[in-house]
């Protein structure tokens, strides 16, 4: 079989695992025009429609299906093949990643600093959002993520547990009073997290929740803080996050003696078991600087 056809096949199995051309292109560090002639030449190889193509959408037919299931698996054993001898210290490359932001303050520093600085050829294109992308249709290589992981279609390596922490300011708890009890909860103003349109209840880690009433709703973990210490009202955020603001009195522990329940921690990605160097280095990279925050 010639180099041609062993892109040909790979651009088609890129193509069907990324859903889309442009996907598998952003895979494949190439274009979508390339992706689409490859697999053009490979029908026309085989003399089979593999996909039907819209201006919407691009779809499996029958026969790439099967052809799918069939080459899918040579392809992967191809690829570990390579893999398996280049060296984690030569990666290059660059790598589409997004975090939320409140791991971003956390994450980027360490990731200018030191990791660029030790691999030159490693570059980042990075997404700073709390927003849940869409990891393979929107291009990105990998996805950190805090909370249980809903998207079975990706696979994902779990990083450890983010320990929470419910904070006031000063001023709030002088003016409102300080909470004794989780009942005493109710009767205060909360600075709450919203996640995909839904808000995230206080729950500890006993099994405990409650959904006290919001003055303030976000999805932004830093638009969390800042109106916490603008003294809107209580809020249960990551400790990584405000600890630096505890330490210098700026907000205050709410019953530090109740243990909230500790939010995981995940990097999403699409490669499987064939990921490249430059996205090992990175995984190992962010667990370690994560694992200084779940003490």
């Amino acid at each position: 079989m010639s180099v041609e056809n062993l892109n040909g096949l790979s651009a088609f199995v890129r193509a069907v695992e990324a859903g889309s051309f442009t996907g598998a292109a952003r895979l494949l560090g190439t274009t979508p025009s390339a992706v689409s002639r490859s697999v053009g030449r490979l029908e026309r190889r085989l003399g089979i429609r593999l996909f039907r193509r819209s201006t919407r959408a691009t779809v499996l037919t029958i026969e790439g299906r099967t052809y799918y299931e069939r080459i899918a698996p040579l392809i992967r054993g191809i690829e570990e093949a390579g893999n398996a001898l280049t060296t984690p210290l030569a990666a290059v490359g660059k790598l589409r990643i997004s975090v939320p932001g409140a791991l971003a303050r956390i994450l980027l520093d360490p990731l200018t600093r030191h990791l660029m600085a030790h691999h030159p050829g490693l570059l980042f294109d990075v997404n700073v959002s709390d927003h849940h992308v869409d990891v393979i249709r929107e291009g990105f290589d990998l996805v950190i993520r805090a909370g249980e992981v809903i998207d079975s279609a990706l696979h994902a390596r779990k990083l450890g547990h983010l320990p929470l922490a419910l904070v006031a300011s000063p001023d709030y708890l002088n003016r409102h009073g300080v909470p004794e009890s989780i009942s005493d909860l109710g009767t205060h103003r909360h600075v709450r997290y919203r996640l995909a349109g839904r808000v995230v209840p206080v729950t500890f880690a006993d099994g405990v929740s409650v959904q006290p009433e919001g003055a303030f709703d976000t999805d932004s973990g830093e638009a969390m803080r800042l109106a916490t210490l603008n003294g809107l009202g209580i809020a249960q955020v990551l400790k990584a996050m405000v600890q630096e603001d505890v330490d210098a009195g700026r907000l205050c522990r709410v019953l530090p003696e109740l243990a909230l329940r500790p939010v995981p921690l995940h990097v999403l990605h699409g490669f499987g078991r064939n990921m490249p160097p430059r996205t090992k280095i990175f995984i190992d990279f962010a667990e370690k600087q994560f694992a200084q925050l779940m003490k």
